[in-house]
């Protein structure tokens, strides 16, 4: 079970490669966030296409990954732009107090020649003569201003057409500001190179490949380098976390007919079996849910089968941190027997261990889904305790690079870059370190002493 956002997709990578080489049985493959990516991958045998030097988490194909959003970039070079030009005059002043210093000096020395200050008040004689900045500089501002409050408009209604939201129009203009397009569009890149073989073909539109991909998935599940898949996401306007996953048709009934907690009515409302032919097609948005980012990025629309409990629907879908408990006790229900969680979220610190807050828009975001990253896990393996489910737990005990650190991240503790492909190599460390030299090596040799 992999669970993470952002750069925790390469630490996934690397402990699944580690458990790969270990010779690791592995019956189903479950994900939340970027450990969906990581799942869809393990599902159909594509885990060397995460961990290999031109793989999904090659450095520089990351480097572009969950980007500030385009309308925010836009409108904060065109507001900046205005903010330039009206700060001109003062440059011209603040020009001024090197410029008489400097003067001074060189006529103590002797070079004082025609002097700085000459040119200097020409220059500014003629940038303040009616003809030069009084004229053409508010022009340009207002320019620039009207620019920017065009695109905050249009920003506005493209997300009103796009869904209807309540609020004033000021709010509309202001979009998430991080965009999650990026990743999505990679995730099906690489994942299409996987699929495609050798064959020169276009790549298909995500619905199309997601509907592919499930077919092949529920087709082959019980063959040689297949796996059953269980992914969760949350649907913010249902309120409850949504169950989807390709499993095996021994166990198809308990994902889908179990009885939740509450009634029957409930479990229909919170699962998707994706094997069906009328949830294949789910499963592109399922993906792209995965890989939102509660409060950073804009939620994901999702269009329900018409067929469905939802009757067509439209719901706004997720990620959310506090899901994978949902997803412990899926597995559970589905009886698992043992269970390895897989999270980059480091464990809590020590006294005097506490780094100082970083300032930085993407890092400040980073910090607060890592934070709730650690109490997700906390919580699902609290949760999970009084099931008897063995469970098993690969997880950093310092990790320097922040969920959205694509290039690297600076770290405190070795005073150096810690690169992202440093993460890959961290995770295949910590893999065999906590899990495959404790766990599978002396389990062969009580298996040897049996035999």
């Amino acid at each position: 079970m992999f669970a993470g956002v952002g750069t925790a997709g390469a630490y996934h990578a690397g402990a699944l490669r580690a458990l790969h080489e270990a010779g690791v049985k592995i019956d189903i493959v479950a994900g939340r966030g970027v450990g969906a990516v990581t799942a869809l991958f393990a599902a159909v045998d594509g885990g060397a296409r995460l961990w290999d030097e031109n793989g999904f988490w090659h450095a520089a194909a990351v480097a572009p990954l969950y980007p500030w959003h385009p309308w925010l970039r836009l409108f904060a070079r065109a507001a900046g732009l205005a903010v330039a030009l009206v700060l001109v005059p003062l440059a011209f002043m603040a020009l001024g107090l090197l410029v008489f210093p400097i003067d001074f000096v060189l006529k103590m020395i002797g070079l004082s020649g025609r002097g700085l200050t000459g040119l200097y008040l020409q220059l500014a004689d003629r940038a303040f003569s009616p003809a030069g900045l009084p004229t053409w500089l508010p022009r340009l501002a207002v320019l620039a201003l009207g620019t920017a409050a065009a695109l905050a408009a249009a920003s506005a209604f493209v997300r009103t057409v796009r869904r209807r939201e309540r609020g004033p129009l000021w709010w509309r203009m202001v979009p998430a500001p991080l965009a999650a397009e990026p990743t999505i569009e990679r995730c099906w890149a690489v994942l299409w190179d996987l699929v495609r073989g050798a064959a020169k073909v276009r790549q298909p539109e995500p619905a199309e490949l997601a509907r592919r991909y499930a077919e092949l998935l529920a087709e082959n599940i019980g063959q040689p380098g297949f796996r059953e898949l269980l992914v969760t996401v949350h649907d913010v306007d249902a309120r409850r976390d949504l169950v989807c996953g390709v499993v095996a048709e021994m166990r198809r009934r308990s994902m889908v007919q179990r009885p939740s907690p509450d009634d029957e009515e409930q479990r229909c409302a919170e699962v998707l079996d994706l094997s069906s032919d009328v949830n294949r097609d789910v499963l592109a948005d399922i993906v792209a849910a995965s890989l939102t980012v509660p409060l950073a990025t804009d939620w994901h629309a999702l269009r329900f089968p018409s067929d469905g409990y939802w009757r067509g629907e439209t719901h706004r879908v997720g990620d959310r941190p506090g899901s994978l408990a949902r997803l412990v006790h899926e597995l559970i229900g589905l009886d698992a027997e043992q269970v390895i969680v897989v999270s980059a979220a480091p464990s809590g610190a020590a006294p005097h261990e506490i780094v100082p807050a970083r300032l930085d828009g993407r890092g400040r975001i980073g910090e607060h889904v890592l934070a709730l990253e650690a109490a997700a896990l906390q919580d699902a393996l609290y949760t999970a305790r009084p099931s008897g489910v063995r469970l098993f737990v690969i997880r950093p005990e310092h990790n320097p690079v922040g969920p959205f650190d694509f290039a690297d991240a600076y770290d405190d503790r070795s005073d150096r870059r810690h690169p992202l492909g440093e993460l890959k190599t961290l995770g295949y460390e910590d893999a065999f370190r906590q899990f495959v030299e404790p766990v599978v090596a002396p389990s062969g040799e009580r298996v040897g002493m049996h035999r």
